[in-house]
This record gives structure tokens, C-alpha cells and sequence, in this order.
């Protein structure tokens, strides 16, 4: 079952493998999981945080869920005994994923921290303020979704990070990698979104 740490950071020691895996999750979703458990069992990490997000500057959050009951819902979802859930950017003054990357960094230097990504994320990833830290500081997998495929691997992001691209064979070696890195990881997909399911509309 997964853990919620809602102040702090979940534990981990020197020398682990974390997956960063943020978001509104507004509702989450078996979508969610998926991407969490291929990354985790793919990349071969020790832990993945599921990051509970207080909003996303990028989407409406004028019917954003309070953030203990998103971080709950997570938990529910996910109920796997690595995946851990936090809601810790609320208290660490991190408004960016760019500003939580450099917090954690900071904070962790024994950890080895690999940054997680659906691939509807990528296609507007260059949106994101300063995205280009997220590339420079931390390697990123990005796991298939349903309708994102081509959209995402051609979108400006990918593009501009196209040298640093890994074949998918090289998954296990993600972890090892010094910045930039990325891979895109195909496999079972799922259409679910938060969107469809707050609106009822595909």
C-alpha cells in the first residue's frame, strides 16, 4: 500500500533510485498508475514519488480538489508498497517543478533522482517554466499514452532534446546516466484521462 507523506519528502537513504512523478491528479486514474508502475519496473528504481501538486499553472484548477483529498485518492490509485505519495511542495515554497528539482537536489545529494513524464505532458513540456533545468539537471522517461505518441516525440521538446534520446532497449541504463538523458517508453496504454473524467467527455 502506498505511504502519504503530506509535509515532507518521503524517506529514502543514500544511494536510492527515486522516480519523480508530479502532478495535479485531479482526479487520479488507473492511467496514473500505469505510468508510475512502467517506470518504476522498467527503469528499474527503488522508489517513485507521486508528487501531489497544489495546481498547474497550465489548467484551469477552479475545480482543483483539496489537496489532502487528492493525495488520499493517490494513494488508493497507486496501492503499491514503492510508490510513495507527498504533497511536500506545499510547504516548500517550490511554486515550478524547475524550483522543486533544484530543492530536491539540493536537499538529496546521495539520491539518484530520475524525473517521470506521461507523454501528453511532453507535447506542452516546453511550456513549463524552465523546463530546460528539469533536462540539464535530472535524467526523464517519458511512458506512452493513447493519441500522444506522434504528437509528443515531434512536439518542440522533444525535438530540442532529440540528440540526448536513448533507445528504449537502454531503459535499465537510464539510471546510471548523467543529464541530459531521456527515453520514451512504449507498452500497455491506457486512454484514461483526468480531464475525461471530470467532464464526462472523451
Amino acid at each position: 500500500m502506498s505511504k502519504i507523506w503530506q509535509k515532507r519528502p518521503p524517506y529514502a537513504e543514500n544511494g536510492m533510485t527515486i522516480g519523480l512523478y508530479g502532478g495535479s491528479f485531479n482526479p487520479p486514474h488507473s492511467g496514473h498508475r500505469h505510468v508510475a508502475t512502467t517506470a518504476l519496473h522498467r527503469l528499474g528504481l527503488d522508489r517513485i514519488w507521486c508528487m501531489v501538486t497544489p495546481g498547474n499553472p497550465l489548467k484551469n484548477s477552479s475545480n482543483l480538489q483539496s489537496l489532502q483529498s487528492r493525495m488520499q485518492a493517490v494513494a488508493n490509485i497507486m496501492s503499491h508498497p514503492r510508490l510513495d505519495v507527498t504533497g511536500f511542495e506545499t510547504n516548500s515554497g517550490c511554486q515550478t517543478s524547475a524550483e522543486t528539482v533544484t530543492w530536491l537536489t539540493d536537499r538529496y545529494p546521495g539520491i539518484r533522482f530520475i524525473w517521470i513524464m506521461g507523454a501528453d505532458n511532453l507535447e506542452n513540456f516546453h511550456q513549463w517554466y524552465d523546463w530546460q533545468h528539469i533536462v540539464a539537471s535530472l535524467p526523464i522517461a517519458i511512458v506512452d499514452r493513447p493519441g500522444h505518441t506522434m504528437r509528443s516525440v515531434n512536439g518542440r521538446a522533444a525535438l530540442v532534446m532529440a540528440r540526448h534520446r536513448l533507445q528504449e532497449y537502454d531503459a535499465a541504463s537510464l539510471i546510471q546516466r548523467k543529464a541530459p538523458a531521456w527515453i520514451y517508453l512504449h507498452g500497455p496504454r491506457t486512454s484514461l484521462s483526468s480531464t475525461t473524467i471530470r467532464t464526462g467527455k472523451p
